[in-house]
């Protein structure tokens, strides 16, 4: 059994406390983080090397990074994502078996009309070409916060939410090429409860009405897919003491 997790920690010099207690309660072979806003120097591996886990980070100061934690080491395929020339630290692309494992935080895209959007459709377009490059047969798993809600089943107000960004159709477009190099969304493999999300603004007492999207996602190719055998959302650390306004994702696959 394979269990794999993703969770944007928004500052993980400020949420180290809580991953590391979640890490020590749920036990995931691989926690794919997001949003670590660390250096690589100064990331905090000693921390997580003494609950057992060992970390490959790709960090930058203030903004973005993601790290891979796993109780087995793997080996690096990439720190930058392939074909696309990027100062921003958003992607990481590891090994662990027979398993490639790729762990991005997509741009948030922040206005339809801004520069940044554009940005986000281009990072999405490099992503999907280099995923169909990596051919039909690999085993792979795309996991991340990908600042998209995949369709209104993951949006608490569609209507409110009609045209903005994350749920735009461009976006929604954009992830469903995606989709067509075979991946799927694991979370969608199962019958799942309406009114599940993985985001929650701070404000607005968002949480407490559940006024939230589900953008946090693991995906797999068809032949991991068809051995995932569940796959969840853990909201309970937002409602944690200073938390990320994400929640951990987690997927369990037969391999």
């Amino acid at each position: 059994m394979l269990r794999v997790a993703t969770w944007n920690v928004n500052s993980l010099r400020v949420r180290l406390p809580q991953v590391l207690a979640w890490l020590g309660d749920v036990e995931p072979d691989i926690l794919a983080m997001q949003e670590t806003k660390t250096q690589d120097l100064d990331f905090p591996a000693a921390a997580f090397a003494e609950i057992g886990y060992a970390v490959v980070c790709n960090g930058q100061k203030t903004y973005n990074g993601v790290a891979i934690a796993s109780r087995t080491p793997g080996s690096i395929l990439a720190t930058a994502l392939p074909g696309y020339d990027d100062t921003q630290r958003r992607f990481l692309a590891m090994r662990f078996g027979d398993v490639q494992l790729i762990d991005v935080y997509v741009p948030n895209g922040e206005d339809v009309a801004s520069d940044k959007y554009r940005y986000k459709l281009e990072w999405l377009a490099a992503l999907r070409d280099f995923l169909a490059r990596s051919g039909t047969g690999a085993k792979t798993i795309v996991l991340g916060d990908f600042n998209i809600a995949p369709d209104d089943r993951d949006v608490h107000d569609p209507a409110a939410w009609q045209g903005q960004v994350l749920v735009s159709d461009p976006e929604r477009t954009a992830l469903k090429r995606l989709f067509d190099t075979g991946v799927q969304d694991c979370f969608r493999l199962f019958d799942q409860p309406a009114g599940l999300y993985s985001w929650w603004d701070y404000r607005a007492g968002a949480l407490h009405r559940n006024h939230g999207l589900r953008i946090d996602l693991i995906l797999a190719s068809a032949n991991l897919a068809a051995r995932c055998r569940q796959c969840r959302i853990d909201a309970a650390p937002r409602r944690w003491e200073r938390p990320s306004d994400h929640a951990p994702v987690l997927a369990e696959f037969d391999v």
